[in-house]
């Protein structure tokens, strides 16, 4: 028996792609899910619903009422998702009410939704690198744009409130996370061209993983405040990994080769610390790279 069974989880951003999927697991662990979303959905099944807007005090302050432990999905997550302003305040705004609040009230653990844009890699204007491969969570940042900066600060939002409150917190770097139909479509682009998925790696994860990749966030014995890469154990190209960094990477140092299709992401501390390994991987073929 899980143990989440018979216990109270908040979920904001309940109606989003990785929140419907997230309810909807817990759901099934036997949680008592308290959904809070700033639009209804049809598909949003939660033995508490709530429309609200995860800046409001008053609503964050409601949907927290019992409330034992907390996800936090909500935010703009893309650069165009709204202005700068928008994207950047409702993101990071959100992060601080909904911590604050929890911490406040005594909350002993909460899983948010950063991402691997955090490092500002993947969105920067520039032409730049990851520093090394397999790239991880002590890699250094250069952030160029107003979302990857939301992210970053969502990370300092946690380790704040953790020392504040004693709440414990793990974000987890998502990378492109979707349905395994999505994905199947996003791993023939990456055929065609291989050289666009570089700057995330060409790493993915299924909605499925993580879900269950927040379950563990919630279960996982571990106190403060902890950031995580979370991905797929293989990339979303059909070439082998070696060949992508050889053809689109060679000047970024690597401290260890890659076998087959392994994501050139260093997947150690999410795995030893959360116990975490994704279970519904893209099944491709490894193909020859034509230069």
């Amino acid at each position: 028996m899980s143990e989440l069974n018979g216990r109270r989880v908040l979920v904001t951003g309940a109606a989003g792609r990785i929140g419907l999927v997230t309810v909807e697991h817990l759901n099934d662990l036997g949680a008592k899910v308290t959904a809070l979303s700033n639009v209804e959905h049809p598909d949003l099944k939660a033995d508490r619903v709530l429309i609200g807007d995860t800046r409001s005090e008053t609503d964050v302050a409601r949907a927290l009422e019992g409330a034992e432990y907390v996800v936090h999905l909500a935010a703009l997550a893309h650069p165009s998702a709204g202005t700068p302003y928008d994207v950047y305040s409702i993101n990071v705004v959100s992060t601080f009410n909904v911590l604050a609040q929890a911490g406040a009230l005594g909350i002993d653990r909460a899983v948010i939704a950063s991402s691997i844009n955090a490092t500002g890699v993947p969105f920067n204007p520039h032409e730049i690198r990851q520093p090394y491969f397999p790239w991880d969570e002590k890699a250094p940042t250069d952030v160029g744009d107003w979302y990857s900066l939301s992210k970053q600060n969502d990370e300092n939002t946690a380790r704040m409130a953790w020392r504040r409150w004693g709440i414990d917190v793990v974000s987890l770097r998502f990378p492109h996370v979707n349905s395994p139909d999505v994905l199947e479509r996003m791993a023939e682009h990456a055929r065609v061209k291989p050289e666009s998925g570089l700057r995330e790696a060409w790493s993915y994860l299924d909605t499925r993983d993580a879900a269950y990749a927040v379950e563990l966030g919630l279960t996982a014995p571990l106190s403060g405040a902890h950031t995580f890469f979370v991905a797929a154990d293989t990339t979303n190209a059909p070439y082998a990994t070696e060949d992508l960094l050889d053809a689109f990477a060679p000047d970024v140092p690597r401290t260890r080769r890659f076998i087959g299709r392994e994501v050139p992401i260093d997947l150690t501390a999410i795995r030893t610390v959360l116990g975490f390994g994704a279970k519904h991987e893209l099944d491709l073929p490894t193909l020859p790279l034509e230069s």
